[in-house]
């Protein structure tokens, strides 16, 4: 039971990295890249027995000649050959299950991603409360925008010159005879 949900774990990892920064991806197939970055977080790669070269090496060698991706079997069949690499003292299948454990259950990991800056320079230029001029007239007093009307300057078709005083006088201000 214990080799089945091993075997279990291994199929969840490898779907995992599987689908890793591809939004088109099955989760069937690993890419070359992907099973470059599964052997770097799982610590397959050690820099002295086993090497992203030989990481490269192996993944050209388990895949089908015109392919690009290899699929769960072959997976399997390119960590067979770089268990005896990676654990020379253990025998064959000791140093298989060594493997696989080093990769069951993992997931990629995001060292490195950017994070979003939260410092004060930032909150002082989102703060609506501190522009001033006319960048104040595109927010309403709670600090929300104003949507469309604060952003454009709306034209009113009234017939007047804009920004006329006396809009709407014409009638009151004629002389009479």
């Amino acid at each position: 039971m214990a080799e089945s949900d091993d075997m279990e774990q291994l199929l969840t990892s490898f779907k995992k990295f599987a689908v890793h920064g591809d939004t088109k991806a099955t989760g069937k197939e690993l890419n070359g890249k992907n099973w470059a970055k599964l052997c770097k977080d799982c610590k397959i790669v050690d820099g002295k027995t086993i090497t992203s070269t030989d990481v490269d090496i192996v993944f050209s060698k388990v895949k089908q000649k015109t392919s690009r991706v290899i699929t769960y079997e072959e997976f399997r069949r390119a960590l067979e050959e770089l268990a005896p690499k990676r654990f020379k003292g253990q025998s064959k299948d000791e140093a298989l299950r060594s493997i696989f454990k080093l990769v069951e259950g993992r997931e990629p990991s995001n060292v490195g991603v950017t994070k979003v800056a939260k410092t004060g320079a930032v909150d002082r230029l989102t703060d609506a409360s501190r522009y001033t001029g006319s960048h104040k007239e595109r927010f309403d007093e709670s600090g929300k925008g104003k949507g469309r009307e604060g952003r454009e300057e709306l034209v009113e078709n009234t017939g007047y010159v804009g920004a006329y005083r006396n809009a709407g006088t014409y009638d009151k201000t004629k002389p009479e005879k």
